[in-house]
């Protein structure tokens, strides 16, 4: 067996309708749309949800929740990652975007203690949680907050 010799299943695909190519093909003239109407016409059509007028499913259901828009958010960044760096480098925010170990720069950064750390570094960050803080000092680094 071979790339070149694969090939679908019989009768897992399909050919595509062609709709709008004469009396012949079976949907001609209309193209499968019937007579005039609102689904007839370009950009006809109700949108997703509509119920016909009705008072439709999502508005009907209670809201809850609250969403608190001053929170801060944190880019979080585990202590076994930073093992990439040499020793005595020091870390910032800025390394690790560029690195691509955060996407980007949101309220700050916080190092997390999941994993290992090995090599001795000096990490500045907004926040360490305490093992974190424990891992860093405990090869000998400093974590520093900014």
């Amino acid at each position: 067996m071979n790339l070149s010799n694969l090939k679908p299943t019989p009768g897992s695909t399909h050919a595509k309708k062609r709709l709008g190519r004469g009396p012949g093909s079976g949907t001609g003239k209309t193209a499968g749309k019937g007579h005039k109407g609102q689904n007839a016409r370009s950009g006809g059509g109700t949108r997703p949800g509509f119920e016909g007028g009705q008072t439709p499913l999502f508005k009907r259901l209670p809201k809850r929740g609250f969403t608190n828009h001053f929170r801060t958010e944190y880019a979080c960044v585990n202590v076994s990652e930073l093992n990439r760096y040499e020793e005595g480098t020091v870390v910032t925010k800025d390394m690790l975007l560029q690195d691509k170990l955060i996407r980007k720069q949101l309220d700050g950064l916080k190092i997390l203690g999941n994993g290992e750390l090995t090599v001795k570094l000096t990490v500045q960050a907004d926040k360490f949680t305490k093992s974190a803080a424990a891992k860093i000092e405990a090869v000998g680094g400093t974590p520093e907050v900014i």
